[in-house]
């Protein structure tokens, strides 16, 4: 096992950031436990000289929990359903998968 892959499991491990999930591909079953990471960072924009401000959600899943997220995937976190859109984006060092989503 290398440093970061032990840096990351630890950072998931870390009840004050990561969560207990359920994923599953488009929505349906089988489900799988997936410990997730929720970031919402704004995201700024331009349109001419007007500046606009939008919310994300981002999640961070890793790897060896999810191989392949896609679009329309779901991430349960509780009561919230979280829908995957986009294309995940994978970190440097092929750990972690970053997917934009928005509650269902």
């Amino acid at each position: 096992m290398n440093v970061f892959k032990e840096a990351m499991d630890a950072l998931f491990a870390d009840p004050n950031l990561g969560i207990d999930t359920v994923y599953r591909v488009s929505g349906a079953d089988p489900a799988v436990p997936a410990r997730v990471i929720l970031r919402r960072p704004d995201r700024v924009g331009t349109l001419g000289e007007t500046r606009i401000v939008t919310e994300t959600l981002l999640i961070d899943v890793r790897v060896s929990e999810v191989a392949a997220p896609a679009d329309g995937d779901t991430i349960e976190a509780g009561r919230t359903v979280f829908v995957i859109q986009g294309e995940p984006i994978r970190d440097a060092e092929q750990l972690v998968w970053t997917v934009e989503a928005r509650p269902q």
